[in-house]
C-alpha cells in the first residue's frame, strides 16, 4: 500500500486533502464544478418535508408513501425480536429492514439477575436506567465527531479515503480527514472507507467499540482465518454529500450497517432488476458525473421517469425501487442480492460488515468457488469439520452444475497425470524426430548405382 502522507508529513490538512483527491480522481479538476454545496440543503430539506409520511416505494404507476410497518424496509425493535425470528422471518426470506436499539445493546438479553435484597435491587435498577444494557457500545461515546478530533491516538491514524487507478490504498490522518470534513465544499467529498482493524493497535482499538449485532454473527467465512477472507468490514466517516453509488455486495453475501452520527439516504433495488437499469447508464448525459449525490439528486429521478414512460415494459417490467432514511442508532440490513445506493445527508460516523450465514450460503458458495478459487477449497475443509451438512451441500451444489473445484486434491492429481503425460509425448515425438532419416539426400547418395 503506497501511503500518500510520506512524502508531505508536514504539511497541513488542505494540502493534504487536495494530494488525497488528486490521487483518487486525477481527472477531475475542479471537484466543486456542480455546485452542491450550495444547492444540497435545498435537497436534504425536501427529503426532511417528506419522513413524516414514511418509507417511500415507487412503481412505474408512480410514489406510494407508507407507514413503516410491514412494509420493506422492515421496520424492527432489538428490544422485541429475536435472532431466531429475525432469521425465520426476515433473513430467510431476504426482506430488507431496519432494526433500532441495537448500539443501545438490546439485541443481546440480560442474564438473570442474582439474588438480591430489596435495596441492591433499587440501586441495580438505578444503575441500569442511568448507563442502559451492559452491552451498550462505547461507539456511542467514542465515535462523536467531537471524540474522533480529539482522541488523541486515533486521531493520528492513517485511514483509507480512495484508491489509485492501479488500485493503490490513499490514506489520510484522521485529524486531517476531520478538517476536511468540516470545510470541504467538494460535490463529493472523500469518504473514509477503512477496512483494516487488524492491521495495528490504533485500528484495534475500534473492534471494542462495536460488538457484531446478535442477528449477523453467523460469519461463516471467519472458518478460512483473517488473512485468507476479503475485506469484510468498514469504519465508516462520511462528510454530507458523500457517498456509495449503486452496488450489489460482493461473494453474493449480505450486509449490516449500523450508524452512530447523522443520517444516511438509501434506495434499494430488487435482485429482479438489470444492472443497466438501476445505474442508469443510457440517462446519464455527456460531460455528468456518476457520484452518489449526483445519482440521488439527478440520474434516480430520471430513472423514476422512465419507468413510469415505459409503462412497465422492457427494461422496466416489474421495476419498483425502495427509498428511506437512516438515523442515528439504526442499523439497516442489506440481504444478498439487492441493489442500493446510499448518500450521506450529513456528516456520519457508522460501521458495516458483510457476511455469508445459513440462510444465504448456497448463493455465497457458488460465487465464492469461481471467485475465490484457493479460498472456497480451505473453506471446505472448515465446514466439513465444523458444519458438515453445509459441506455435504456444496458438493451438491459442485455436482448439480458440473463444477470442478480446481484446488481439490483429486483435480490436482489428475492435471499433475495430464501434464506429465503431456511432457512425455512431448519428449518421444522430440526423439522420433531426431532419429528419422533426413528426407534431403545429398548428390552422391541420389547417384544410381550401374
Amino acid at each position: 500500500t503506497y501511503n500518500y502522507n510520506k512524502q508531505y508529513s508536514n504539511m497541513g490538512w488542505r494540502t493534504k486533502s487536495d494530494k488525497a483527491k488528486k490521487g483518487h480522481r486525477p481527472s477531475l479538476k475542479d471537484w466543486a464544478c456542480d455546485g452542491f454545496h450550495k444547492t444540497f440543503p435545498e435537497y436534504t430539506a425536501q427529503i426532511q418535508s417528506m419522513e413524516n409520511l414514511g418509507y417511500q416505494h415507487f412503481t412505474t404507476k408512480g410514489e406510494v408513501y407508507h407507514s413503516c410497518k410491514d412494509t420493506i424496509p422492515a421496520r424492527l425493535d432489538a428490544r422485541c425480536i429475536s435472532p431466531q425470528q429475525f432469521h425465520e422471518n426476515y433473513e430467510a426470506k431476504w426482506i430488507p429492514s431496519v432494526i433500532t436499539n441495537i448500539p443501545q445493546g438490546h439485541d443481546v438479553p440480560n442474564p438473570p439477575p442474582p439474588r438480591q435484597s430489596f435495596e441492591e435491587k433499587k440501586v441495580q435498577d438505578s444503575n441500569d436506567d442511568n448507563n442502559g444494557s451492559p452491552h451498550r457500545w462505547r461507539a456511542l461515546d467514542r465515535w462523536t465527531l467531537d471524540s474522533l478530533q480529539n482522541d488523541d491516538e486515533l486521531r493520528e491514524r492513517a485511514m483509507k479515503c480512495g484508491e489509485d487507478d492501479d488500485e493503490h490504498t490513499i490514506r489520510m490522518k484522521l485529524k486531517h480527514f476531520m478538517r476536511y470534513l468540516n470545510n470541504n465544499i467538494d460535490d463529493s467529498p472523500l469518504y473514509i472507507f477503512d477496512s483494516s482493524f487488524d492491521e495495528d493497535r490504533l485500528a484495534k482499538t475500534l473492534l471494542d467499540d462495536y460488538k457484531v449485532p446478535s442477528y449477523f454473527n453467523e460469519d461463516l467465512f471467519r472458518l478460512v482465518g483473517e488473512k485468507r477472507r476479503p475485506p469484510y468490514r468498514w469504519f465508516l466517516v462520511g462528510p454530507e454529500r458523500s457517498g456509495t453509488c449503486v452496488h450489489i455486495d460482493p461473494l453474493a453475501t449480505s450486509a449490516w450497517n449500523t450508524l452512530i452520527v447523522g443520517k444516511k439516504r438509501w434506495v434499494l433495488f430488487p435482485p429482479h432488476l438489470s444492472k443497466s437499469t438501476v445505474k442508469g447508464k443510457a440517462l446519464i448525459k455527456k460531460g455528468e458525473d456518476d457520484e452518489a449525490v449526483h445519482y440521488f439528486t439527478t440520474i434516480l429521478p430520471r430513472i423514476k421517469e422512465a419507468a413510469v414512460s415505459s409503462g412497465g415494459t422492457g427494461r422496466y417490467e416489474n421495476f419498483e425501487c425502495y427509498e428511506f432514511t437512516q438515523y442515528e442508532g439504526e442499523t439497516v440490513y442489506i440481504p444478498n442480492g439487492w441493489w442500493h445506493a446510499v448518500l450521506n445527508l450529513t456528516h456520519t460516523v457508522g460501521v458495516t460488515q458483510n457476511f455469508c450465514s445459513q440462510r444465504n450460503f448456497d448463493d455465497v458458495w457458488i460465487k465464492t468457488r469461481s471467485g475465490r478459487k484457493k479460498m472456497a477449497y480451505k473453506w471446505l475443509l472448515q465446514l466439513k469439520e465444523k458444519y458438515p451438512h453445509l459441506a455435504k451441500r456444496a458438493r451438491k451444489l459442485n455436482k448439480r452444475d458440473g463444477f470442478v473445484m480446481k484446488y481439490d486434491p483429486k483435480e490436482v492429481e489428475k492435471r499433475d497425470r495430464e501434464e506429465k503425460a503431456r511432457k512425455q509425448r512431448h519428449k518421444e515425438s522430440k526423439e522420433k524426430s531426431e532419429f528419422t532419416p533426413n528426407a534431403k539426400r545429398s548428390k552422391l547418395d541420389r547417384v544410381v548405382s550401374p
